[in-house]
């Protein structure tokens, strides 16, 4: 019991709630943009859509990422490209992770075909079902990703005040 307790008292565990805190606004940012995209492009462009929405989760989950959840406060440019150019590699792995996902389950399984459900006063359909099971194997992906290669702790200023 006294590991559960120091565990839950620690920086790891901080760590690890605000990344799903944060997690959970990116995935947010994602739905909503993917949501819009798929209305105004046409649900026969999923793909496109869900390009143009990871760009906008990208630019949310890099500066919420390196500034409150692995607190990289170094300014210096070298550190900031590094970071920024690892942290854009991985989401692009985690996006073809995400394609190949959505085309599995929109085109194969045929979950795109579904008829939309209302919940509260929001029509969700196939795709978006799709989308979020991927949201939630990306967010596993990126975290794994964000902690152990981009935003390592021997890299950022220490964070003491």
């Amino acid at each position: 019991m006294k590991k559960v307790k120091d565990f839950l008292k620690s920086e790891q565990f901080k760590e690890l709630v605000k990344y799903l805190i944060f997690g959970v606004l990116t995935t947010v940012v994602s739905l909503v943009s993917f949501k819009i995209f798929d209305a105004l492009l046409g649900q026969r462009l999923y793909l496109i859509s869900n390009v143009l929405s990871w760009i906008f989760a990208v630019a949310f989950a890099f500066i919420t990422n390196k500034l409150w959840v692995f607190r990289s406060k170094n300014t210096e440019k070298k550190v900031i490209f590094r970071e920024l150019f690892s942290f854009v590699t991985a989401r692009i792995l985690s996006l073809l992770i995400e394609e190949g996902g959505l085309w599995l389950l929109i085109d194969v399984l045929k979950l795109g075909q579904m008829q939309p459900v209302k919940i509260f006063s929001l029509s969700i359909n196939g795709n978006l079902i799709a989308k979020i099971i991927m949201q939630v194997v990306v967010v596993v992906s990126n975290y794994v990703f964000s902690k152990f290669f981009i935003f390592k702790k021997g890299k950022a200023v220490s964070d003491e005040s």
